[in-house]
């Protein structure tokens, strides 16, 4: 798994979101984009994660910054996800798991003691460049989507 750095330009995507709608990296050229790689809906840790970047949503659109959470799940199962949660951001599917291992997302992790191949909880900052500003691998679900709000900030001061 070879993960990305700072500067890197940030991978190509295409994928849908819980409508069958596609969407590409490349619709958001010119915005900041929060992409951040989770591994299944309705599980703990990611329902945290992905309420958290709802409720903060107002705030990342005042920036200028669009947020997509992807994971291998389906456009069904990310329309439940979003119902059952009121979630307001995009999610999209990466069933094939290509896009997170792209960003390096994808790959062995230590799971319940054991070595298993899966998503690894991640995010990315890309400036409206196209470029990697900031990264986050083996992040924590509770608080991240505030602490990525705060370097958005950061970066914006500068």
């Amino acid at each position: 798994m070879k993960k990305l750095e700072i500067g890197n330009s940030a991978p190509s995507f295409r994928a849908v979101d819980s409508q069958s709608t596609e969407f590409a990296l490349a619709d958001f050229k010119g915005k900041y984009v929060v992409v951040y790689f989770y591994p299944k809906d309705n599980t703990p840790g990611c329902t945290l994660e992905a309420q958290d970047f709802s409720e903060l949503l107002e705030e990342f659109n005042v920036l200028d910054c669009v947020v997509i959470g992807i994971s291998p799940d389906t456009p069904k199962s990310h329309q439940n996800f979003i119902t059952k949660h009121s979630l307001r951001h995009i999610l999209l599917c990466d069933s094939e798991k290509s896009i997170a291992s792209s960003y390096g997302a994808y790959g062995e992790k230590m799971m319940y003691g054991k070595k298993v191949m899966g998503i690894i909880r991640s995010s990315f900052l890309i400036n409206p460049q196209g470029k990697i500003a900031k990264t986050y691998y083996n992040t924590r679900a509770k608080g991240h989507a505030q602490e990525v709000l705060e370097d958005l900030k950061k970066l914006q001061d500068k």
